[in-house]
């Protein structure tokens, strides 16, 4: 993959895990240090920063220094409009694009901290993102033209794969889906891995089997794969792994997924009522 075109520079707002993931990111496929400056208010963070990236970090967000043609807030949603404070009045006269990856913040909360006339985008990337193989949801209303939709999807297609949607109300649920999903994977594989100690294997075996079946199992789920076809292909018609799948049913596990998937969808849209009483 060639690296996007960063124009005069590219910001972040917050040198947190997934600020670094995108970073990452974009120098993995070739993007120059000298282009990205993040604005990160903690010393220890943003001396990794400069140590892991050679990228400039700024304390002062007044600071910023010269123009940038994209911002990515990469800070907690409970933070934001405090964090955009300090920078409003250059975001309204230069109005580069805007790129949130803050769970749960609306266009229109954005807008309002950012200035009614900044293009903004939503993003909703995941934490694989900093391998390179995450899965990123975007949305950007009617006024972002054609171009910046364009820059949005080629950054944020340095971590990954991305996928648009029309209606701004289901980046909640893909919050909840890929966002938060990592998760879930790692969760089931560490029930996975008890399970096996339980079973009688060694606490060192059974993680080391988990973790290997989780991996290979990603690989063999790549893009396009049919996932009802790859589950039939491992599993015999009155065998080992039809019992479980079978065990699975009986328990209803679709229902406890939706249960999780909803709790997450939840959590998001009261992030997002938080952050507007507090902006």
């Amino acid at each position: 993959m060639t690296a996007p075109d960063l124009g005069r520079g590219i910001g972040f707002l917050g040198g947190g895990n997934m600020g670094r993931a995108l970073i990452a990111a974009l120098l993995r496929v070739g993007a120059s240090p000298a282009l990205i400056r993040v604005i990160e208010s903690h010393p220890a963070t943003a001396q990794a920063l400069v140590a892991d990236y050679s990228v400039a970090t700024i304390a002062d967000p007044h600071a910023v220094g010269a123009a940038l043609d994209t911002l990515v807030l990469a800070v907690k949603p409970q933070d934001m409009a405090s964090a955009l404070q300090p920078l409003r009045a250059r975001l309204e006269r230069e109005r580069p694009l805007v790129i949130s990856v803050a769970a749960g913040l609306s266009v229109q909360q954005l807008q309002q901290w950012c200035g009614a006339e900044v293009p903004v985008v939503r993003a909703m990337p995941n934490r694989p993102a900093l391998e390179g193989v995450g899965a990123t949801g975007l949305f950007a209303p009617a006024a972002v033209t054609a171009t910046l939709r364009a820059r949005a999807a080629s950054i944020l297609g340095a971590a990954g794969i991305v996928v648009w949607v029309e209606d701004e109300v289901l980046m909640d649920v893909v919050t909840a889906v890929s966002g938060s999903g990592p998760a879930y994977f790692f969760r089931f594989t560490e029930a996975l891995a008890a399970a096996g100690m339980a079973a009688g294997l060694s606490k060192a075996v059974a993680a080391e089997l988990a973790r290997a079946t989780l991996q290979g199992a990603g690989r063999m789920a790549e893009p396009g794969a049919d996932l009802a076809a790859l589950r039939e292909s491992v599993s015999s018609k009155g065998g080992t792994t039809a019992a479980a799948l079978a065990s699975f049913s009986n328990d209803d596990l679709e229902r406890v997924v939706a249960t999780a998937v909803t709790a997450a969808l939840r959590r998001s849209r009261e992030l997002s009522s938080q952050a507007a009483l507090g902006g």
